[in-house]
């Protein structure tokens, strides 16, 4: 961009000043292609060689995942990279309390985030990466909600169509597919327009939510302090 509006830029000073026009003009244009133009096409080259002949300088592949729910096992896993090691923390998923975690923007404005704290130990797991920093938090309730869900084995599971694929390895959501009838490729084959209503049906149910008016089980078993 520098290059081109200079090149109008030595156009105007090769007639306003004396002399041949163009030896004004190529002078004019040298000094803005070696003071401007030079250092930013060094930088392009040299950034250039790097990323085409020298990719592990700058790409490096995934150290692996942050955290797993195991609907088979009913546990909880953290995983923590450090160095060339990789340590494990685990717990049961009952051991686990949902959070929201309120934080501001940079206007100042409180942004929400989900997280899983565990009771008994340092295990905390955010899941921003799933569900980004939001000032609604029925989106979050939606997404506990769906955990729930998901980790209760005596359930089918959450009928999304990110686990259509995998319905018929869980044993109790096969059971509940034979037995409801439910089409095997029920998200697969559905039409654009169909499954376009049933988004605004599923953005409808998290709207009518109703997380906080439901009564705190929990606190029948654990004693809650507030820390000052």
């Amino acid at each position: 961009m520098f290059l081109i509006l200079g090149f109008f830029a030595a156009i105007t000073s090769g007639f306003l000043e004396q002399g041949s026009f163009l030896e004004n003009f190529l002078q004019s244009y040298r000094a803005l292609f070696l003071g401007m133009g030079l250092p930013g096409l060094s930088a392009w080259g040299l950034g250039s060689v790097v990323i085409h002949k020298f990719p592990r300088l700058w790409a490096k592949p995934g150290k692996g995942p942050k955290w797993e729910l195991n609907r088979r096992t009913g546990m909880i896993t953290l995983f923590e990279y450090r160095r060339q090691q990789v340590n494990e923390k685990r717990a049961p998923f009952h051991e686990f309390d949902a959070y929201i975690n309120t934080t501001p923007d940079r206007q100042g404005l409180p942004m929400n985030v989900l997280s899983l704290e565990h009771r008994y130990s340092d295990i905390r797991i955010f899941f921003g990466d799933i569900q980004p920093p939001d000032r609604n938090t029925q989106q979050l309730c939606a997404l506990w909600d769906f955990i729930q869900n998901y980790m209760d084995i005596s359930h089918p599971l959450p009928d999304a169509p990110l686990f259509e694929e995998h319905r018929q390895n869980d044993p109790t959501t096969a059971e509940h597919d034979r037995a409801t009838g439910r089409h095997p490729r029920y998200w697969i084959d559905m039409d654009e327009n169909t499954f376009k209503e049933a988004q605004m049906a599923m953005r409808a149910r998290v709207d009518r939510i109703d997380t906080f008016s439901r009564p705190n089980l929990m606190a029948q078993y654990v004693e809650y302090v507030s820390v000052g």
